[in-house]
């Protein structure tokens, strides 16, 4: 039997990697003649430098910034290098790089900017800044990228990227000309011009899943600020003065305001429409470049089981996030397919050869279901192994 072991993250609980150690232990030790093969994923947000570097035989270099989440402190973070020639040719077709690039950089923003980081209690878009990605592009850049790949994912930021772009070169002022750095969303009403530009970087590709909007009913804001610490009594006065500064943004950088619509601008809280605008960053499909840089399709084809999983599988999963892909690819190449979630929602239609597993308790507090992920994948494996024949 040979077995597929492709989990992401259990957010704020279990890495994607870590998932996979755990449900590789578990058949090691009941099915030792099965054939493992672990290949972690990621959305692009926490575990994505480090997942892909790793995958691709590159190396991580320790980065300081000057702020996690919030402005004013200092830690450092991974930073990935991988040469490009060691990339899957679909993957490097995807980034649509210069021929001239040899080194990529990557950078993840949920490492300084991330969700995960903040219990709910300390989340607040209205302080949260995006200024240390900037930094860590910024450092890319100056260490000698030819291009730079960044992750959006996990964000627990709604700033439109101005952070990141005051970081890259651009300056907010108030009416008297004075600079407001970083322009956090509380001291959005004094900016009231934005001048000077991005400095010179190589190209930079943005992988995001997200087809949101900047602004309105399914924009940044009103789907993903609530997580975030939005509360729903301020989203009015947010929405106003983000479409404010975005149109200022527009003028500023001389861009067409259908950028404000365009797909996915809305991505982590805004940034990936700020770093368009002013750093000339692209989109690029996130799993679908994943898939291509871990040659899921040529594993899937050879695995005769899947086993994946996440915090909660849901429609959302089905909808283009790593696991629910992954478990739609292996039907349709006719192979089973397991997702062990900490929770699942019991309204999804029922699929072939597709087992939904939930292994979190029902009445458990989402508190301590979270610090017993992995007892709690162990133990839900188990049982269903009890129902598995050692070749199936």
């Amino acid at each position: 039997m040979r077995v597929l072991i492709a989990f992401d993250k259990f957010k704020g609980a279990l890495g994607a990697a870590e998932a996979c150690e755990v449900a590789a232990g578990v058949l090691r030790r009941a099915r030792p003649g099965w054939q493992l093969d672990l290949a972690p994923l990621s959305d692009g947000g926490d575990g994505f430098c480090r997942i892909l570097t790793r995958a691709a035989s590159g190396v991580l270099h320790e980065a300081r910034v000057s702020a996690t989440v919030f402005p004013g402190a200092e830690r450092a973070v991974p930073l990935g290098w991988v040469e490009l020639e060691r990339l899957p040719a679909a993957a490097r077709a995807r980034l649509k790089l210069p021929p001239s690039a040899r080194r990529l950089a990557l950078v993840e923003l949920a490492a300084v900017n991330g969700l995960a980081q903040l219990p709910p209690a300390q989340r607040d878009v209205w302080r949260s800044s995006t200024r240390a990605t900037g930094e860590l592009v910024a450092i890319a850049a100056a260490a000698g990228a030819d291009a730079v790949l960044l992750g959006v994912g996990g964000s627990a930021t709604s700033d439109l990227g101005f952070g990141a772009l005051a970081a890259l070169g651009w300056r907010f002022e108030d009416r008297a000309g004075a600079p407001i750095d970083p322009p956090l969303p509380s001291l959005w009403p004094q900016i009231a011009r934005i001048a000077g530009a991005a400095r010179a970087l190589p190209p930079l590709r943005i992988a995001c899943d997200v087809q949101n909007p900047l602004l309105g009913a399914r924009g940044a804001a009103a789907v993903y600020g609530p997580q975030k610490g939005l509360r729903p009594e301020d989203l009015p006065r947010f929405e106003a003065e983000a479409e404010r500064l975005a149109l200022l943004a527009c003028a500023h950088a001389g861009r067409e305001l259908e950028l404000l619509q365009q797909p996915g601008a809305g991505a982590a809280g805004g940034i990936a429409f700020g770093l368009a605008l002013g750093a000339g960053a692209r989109l690029v499909a996130g799993f679908e470049l994943v898939a291509e840089w871990l040659e899921l399709g040529a594993r899937l084809e050879r695995a005769d089981l899947v086993i994946s999983g996440e915090g909660r599988f849901d429609a959302t999963s089905l909808a283009g996030k790593g696991p629910g892909t992954l478990a739609r690819e292996a039907l349709l190449r006719g192979r089973r397919c397991a997702i062990f979630a900490g929770s699942v929602e019991p309204s999804l239609p029922p699929a072939p050869g597709l087992e939904l597993l939930a292994i979190s308790p029902a009445q458990l507090p989402l508190d301590a279901a979270l610090r017993s992920t992995a007892e709690h994948l162990a133990r839900a494996l188990d049982a269903w192994l009890v129902g598995q024949t050692a070749d199936e």
